[in-house]
């Protein structure tokens, strides 16, 4: 399976929208579901009902199934109207937008920073 990198750096195949949307087990789905709308308040401080937690298929996808939180995403829609693959291959790299949402991942951060050194050479 090809890794999926969001344009701010997270990996979709462990976020919890991601593989709650490719969840078969109607139980299991629910139950992940619930699971983010607390990760989402807790860690975002945002409260979101059972019904705005919809099926997305990571934020440079193109089927159209984007989580609610990602279609107002100002990285996001940056990185759309430039047309990079993601952050890291922009020419503004790495921007306030993108440095306020590493404090939440890290982990996006090293990744984008691999991608930005792996196309310097």
């Amino acid at each position: 399976m090809t890794e999926i990198i969001s344009y701010c750096g997270l990996h979709c195949q462990s976020c919890p929208i991601y593989l709650a949307t490719r969840e078969i087990d109607i139980s299991r789905k629910q139950e992940l579901v619930f699971e983010i709308i607390r990760a989402c308040e807790e860690h975002y401080g945002i409260e979101y009902k059972y019904e705005d937690i919809n099926d997305c298929d990571g934020c440079t996808s193109d089927t159209g199934r984007l989580f609610l939180g990602c279609k107002n995403c100002k990285v996001r829609m940056c990185a759309v109207q430039k047309g990079v693959e993601n952050c890291a291959y922009c020419k503004e790299y790495a921007c306030d937008n993108l440095l306020e949402s590493f404090k939440s991942d890290p982990g996006a951060k090293e990744r984008l920073d691999m991608i930005k050194n792996s196309i310097k050479n």
